[in-house]
């Protein structure tokens, strides 16, 4: 029963950040408010310029506003805020209020340095100027006894928030290239794979095509011999035109979507075509798919495909279990397999296993599962059971993009 809140309360920060960055930042600027709002705080803020203090009245109100409020556009519109807060500030301080409300400028400066992405250099030099006027007007009403350098010296300690959200500026567009960099090379290593793949097929299925066909020609005069080579020709060209379609299916722009609901539809006939090759299956699917589960469910489909290709070749008549869950996040998918688990460590490539045992797999399909699945953020394993036999998991988030 405990453990229902603690889930609330981790969701929390997950609810949050679905609202408006508006609405995320108007909670600041309404603590802000409220603070210099309260008597104990009146005349206890940024003091420029000598002037005495005055108690609050409306125009008191209208200036802590104009400082505390726009902050809720803030990361929206940074220039914007920036020029209601100066201007709440000077009437701040050329009345004499002295508020709390002050403290909304170095955090309007934070964030126009951190968001504001065009004339930057031109907002700078504007808000420098207007702070000309202001200082001067201000040293005129004051009592004389700041100096011009305390002006100055303000200037610079509003110029280190400026800095300061230039450089979180500065680190976030570093990272966004690295990750950019790094899905450059993660696309370049996917082409590449696949070219690998492309290549194999190409060059094993349709050089044995060639073969076969020109072998039949010398076979007329042997009816069943010729009828052998040409069936040879009919599959090996039809196990070419399955591995293709494979590769096409990654090459496809549109296969997020084409794909999506056929390859969860169409894990059934899957597991009925293995098991019309000789495998006892169990299969158990649960949830419903997401609407929208990026290419989760077709690398979940690979997942199931391969797992069972491999169940074939190193466990053929052993039992299959293959177990498929829909979340509303996440698609888990576990294929186990009983067997004495010596063919299965050839299939994982375990170093103890002999290579002589293994009728000729390359080890690829579940280093390319552990790839895919990775893209999207999810976690795969594969290897021998403790009792015997093999397992594979998978666990793909089910938004991630494509």
């Amino acid at each position: 029963m405990r453990a229902v809140p603690v889930i609330a309360v981790r969701r929390v920060p997950e609810l949050w950040r679905r609202f408006d960055v508006t609405v995320r930042d108007l909670p600041l600027g309404l603590l802000l408010l409220t603070g210099s709002l309260v008597p104990a705080f009146h005349n206890h803020g940024t003091q420029l310029g000598g002037l005495p203090g005055r108690p609050f009245d409306a125009l008191a109100v209208v200036a802590v506003a104009l400082q505390c409020l726009p902050l809720a556009v803030r990361r929206r519109w940074p220039v914007v805020c920036l020029a209601l807060v100066s201007v709440g500030f000077a009437v701040d301080q050329l009345r004499g209020y002295h508020s709390f409300a002050g403290t909304a400028v170095p955090v309007a400066l934070l964030s126009v340095g951190s968001h504001l992405e065009r004339h930057r250099r031109a907002t700078a030099l504007l808000f420098s100027a207007a702070y000309v006027p202001l200082a001067v007007a201000l040293h005129r009403l004051g009592s004389g006894a700041e100096s011009p350098g305390e002006f100055v010296l303000y200037y610079l300690a509003l110029a280190l928030p400026w800095g300061m959200g230039s450089w979180l500026r500065s680190t976030r567009a570093a990272e966004a290239e690295r990750r950019r960099l790094v899905a450059e090379h993660t696309r370049a290593a996917e082409r590449a794979r696949i070219a690998r793949e492309l290549h194999d097929v190409v060059t094993h299925h349709v050089t044995a095509m060639v073969v076969q066909a020109e072998a039949a020609r010398y076979l007329t005069a042997a009816p069943d011999r010729l009828d052998q080579a040409l069936t040879a020709v009919t599959d090996t060209g039809r196990r070419a035109i399955t591995d293709l379609r494979h590769l096409l299916d990654l090459l496809n722009p549109d296969y997020g979507t084409e794909a999506r609901t056929p390859a969860v539809g169409r894990l059934r006939t899957l597991v009925e075509q293995t098991r019309r090759a000789g495998q006892p299956v169990e299969f158990t699917e649960e949830g419903t798919p997401a609407e929208s589960t990026g290419s989760a469910d077709l690398v979940a489909y690979r997942v199931v495909q391969e797992a069972l290709t491999n169940a074939l070749k190193y466990a053929h008549g052993s039992r299959t279990s293959v177990q498929v869950h829909h979340g509303a996040r996440e698609i888990t998918v576990e294929v186990s397999t009983d067997g004495s688990g010596s063919r299965a460590e050839v299939a994982a490539g375990s170093p103890g296993a002999s290579p002589a045992a293994s009728p000729g797999g390359s080890g690829r399909g579940l280093a390319g599962l552990r790839e895919r699945v990775g893209v999207l953020g999810g976690d795969f394993s594969a290897g021998v059971r403790t009792g015997g036999g093999f397992v594979v998991r998978a666990r793909i988030p089910a938004r991630s993009p494509s």
